[in-house]
């Protein structure tokens, strides 16, 4: 499933759930790069970067590499901290961090 280089709209429904969010997982950290300079380039206002737990640092990584190397003038303009409960495969709940970012032009 570790496909660069697809378009946002072309993400399968568990990377991207909304026209304005883009869930980060495990893939390429540039491919999630490549979906927000595309949403960026279609003409969005604002994209918001979502992740959980070890993904956080690679939606942070995201956000730096769009706003340092593609699209000048990029801020943050809303950071989202929160704690999510999950439920585990045994069926247990379990708390898990989870970050929103969004990004404006």
């Amino acid at each position: 499933m570790e496909e660069s280089g697809q378009q946002p709209e072309m993400l399968p429904s568990s990377e991207r759930r909304s026209d304005d969010t883009i869930y980060i997982g495990k893939k390429d950290v540039m491919s999630y790069v490549l979906a927000v300079v595309t949403q960026f380039n279609q003409g969005a206002n604002h994209v918001k970067l979502k992740a959980r737990g070890n993904m956080i640092s690679r939606a942070v990584d995201v956000s730096q590499i769009v706003k340092n190397r593609f699209i000048q003038g990029l801020r943050i303009t809303n950071f989202d901290a929160t704690t999510e409960e999950l439920q585990s495969e045994d069926g247990s709940m379990r708390k898990v961090s989870s970050l929103t970012l969004t990004l404006e032009k």
